[in-house]
């Protein structure tokens, strides 16, 4: 039997519990995942808790949808990967468990330099980071600020400019700046008097804004900064961002991402692997906590006590 976590009503982590599952098995166009490593979202608790809409609860619901693990076996039609492939799992469902079933696309081969905590990491925050950058027209030549850089999107989302050419000034908590200048971004503190010093740090003026952080001031600083609202977005004040004139991406947004933005979305775990495996990018890991221990998990994310990437390890 292999073990998952689930809930079967909606609310704090003390929802969450280990139960025995059937062994996944592999349909047609599947490959058997055995997860080694599942990164612990936001979206993971939003849903848990119901902040985001959710359907109602039927039956045990499964959590998680980024992980990494070994291919243990494949369903027909499969011929691009074999049993003992390392993999990185992005957009499937139930990653919080021992084992699971996942469409092929849904995977991505881990060379021997990325670990399995690294590849569970990428899902959700590289694709987020790299679609948004990626619909703002992010290029070279544009100097780009991201509040809240010091998060997980955030932090892919600084990477991903400074490989491409843009200028990055990144907004945090004066105990995060050294990390922001590593990665390539010229930090700022985020408290009272915030356009003022956007200003002063920055080398030209900004062109475009990713905001990551969602507070009044991130919104009113973006608008004072930039006059093209198309090259400003959020991905954290999705239901009120069209009363700004400004874009959303996730965030509880009512606009659905296009076909291509969802297609960059799958494109950026290739993308970043092949940067890890070059040397070429970071990815700041946080505790790894045993698959059991999921409810502590959900309650260290959302209490901003730890930096880095929560990992279960099943």
């Amino acid at each position: 039997m292999a073990r998952a976590i689930v809930y079967t009503e909606f609310g704090s982590p003390a929802v969450l519990h280990q139960i025995e599952i059937p062994d996944p098995v592999a349909a047609r166009g599947e490959a058997v995942v055995r997860i080694e490593a599942a990164g612990v979202n936001p979206i993971d608790a939003k849903l848990r808790s119901r902040k985001r809409p959710s359907p109602d609860i039927t039956e045990p619901r499964p959590v998680g949808f980024d992980g990494a693990g070994v291919v243990e076996a494949l369903g027909e039609g499969v011929d691009d990967l074999a049993v003992g492939d390392r993999v990185a799992v992005r957009d499937a469902l139930g990653t919080y468990a021992s084992a699971l079933a996942v469409e092929t696309e849904k995977l991505v081969k881990l060379p021997d330099a990325v670990t399995a905590a690294e590849g569970a990491a990428i899902g959700i925050p590289a694709g987020t980071a790299y679609q948004s950058l990626r619909s703002l027209g992010v290029t070279e030549g544009d100097v780009l600020l991201v509040h809240g850089g010091s998060g997980s999107v955030g932090q892919f989302a600084v990477q991903f400019a400074v490989a491409w050419g843009a200028t990055v000034i990144a907004t945090a908590s004066p105990s995060r700046h050294e990390l922001l200048r590593e990665l390539g971004a010229i930090p700022v503190s985020y408290d009272e008097g915030l356009r003022e010093r956007v200003k002063d740090a920055a080398p030209a003026p900004v062109t475009v804004v990713l905001d990551c952080a969602g507070t009044d001031e991130a919104i009113e600083t973006s608008l004072a900064l930039v006059d093209d609202r198309d090259r400003i977005a959020t991905i954290v004040r999705g239901p009120d961002a069209a009363s700004f004139g400004i874009r959303a991406f996730s965030g509880g947004s009512p606009v659905p991402l296009t076909a291509e933005e969802l297609a960059w979305r799958a494109e950026a775990l290739q993308k970043t692997v092949e940067l890890l495996a070059a040397g070429d990018f970071t990815i700041e890991l946080g505790p790894a906590l045993p698959l059991a221990e999921a409810a502590q998990a959900h309650e260290l994310m959302e209490s901003g006590a730890v930096s880095g990437k929560i990992i279960l390890v099943p």
